[in-house]
């Protein structure tokens, strides 16, 4: 390469960087939608309802987390190690810890966990497993862990993706207590 050519392309090497690190809003959240799809946050926070084919994600219920009208009252009996909580939407599980039921992740300001999260909140609720960082455990079958070792960068395309999903008024009930 000529040495003028050599020393433009230095001199356009910030410029690249500081174009990069301003990416679009858009670019931000299309990265949140596919790592939530390949991570598969539909699989668990999706309830599911019975299709033409079987069971199918209720899409209208994206991300909503286990349905507020499905009532489980005390922990499922248990199959080694852990369970489906005995529903048919596959959004709560029982294990020695008690029943667990996934989390309404939609930006509803009433009933989403993330309604009122700053991202630096949500970084560090996935880097702990501690709801609001500083909580209660989350509980199991949520990989937390795995998505704590995501870079800060993954972790906010997540939280912008979340932040921008249809909202769904769905209010989660609280974990149970393992049976005594």
């Amino acid at each position: 390469m000529h040495r003028t050519a050599l020393a433009l392309a230095a001199l356009a090497l910030p410029f690249a960087a500081q174009a990069q690190s301003d990416a679009p809003q858009d670019d931000l959240v299309a990265r949140g939608e596919y790592l939530v799809t390949i991570g598969g946050c539909n699989d668990c926070h999706t309830p599911l309802k019975m299709g033409d084919n079987g069971p199918e994600p209720d899409m209208e219920r994206m991300l909503s987390g286990h349905p507020a009208e499905i009532v489980i009252e005390g922990p499922a009996t248990l199959q080694a190690p852990w369970a489906s909580a005995g529903n048919v939407t596959n959004t709560a599980w029982s294990g020695p810890w008690g029943v667990s039921f996934t989390a309404n992740l939609t930006p509803d300001p009433e009933t989403g966990v993330l309604r009122d999260m700053p991202l630096e909140l949500f970084v560090a609720t996935m880097r702990t497993g501690r709801h609001q960082g500083q909580g209660r455990a989350i509980l199991p079958p949520m990989p937390w862990f795995n998505y704590g070792a995501a870079t800060d960068e993954d972790l906010a395309a997540i939280y912008a993706y979340l932040q921008q999903i249809p909202p769904v008024t769905n209010a989660v009930p609280a974990p149970l207590p393992p049976a005594q």
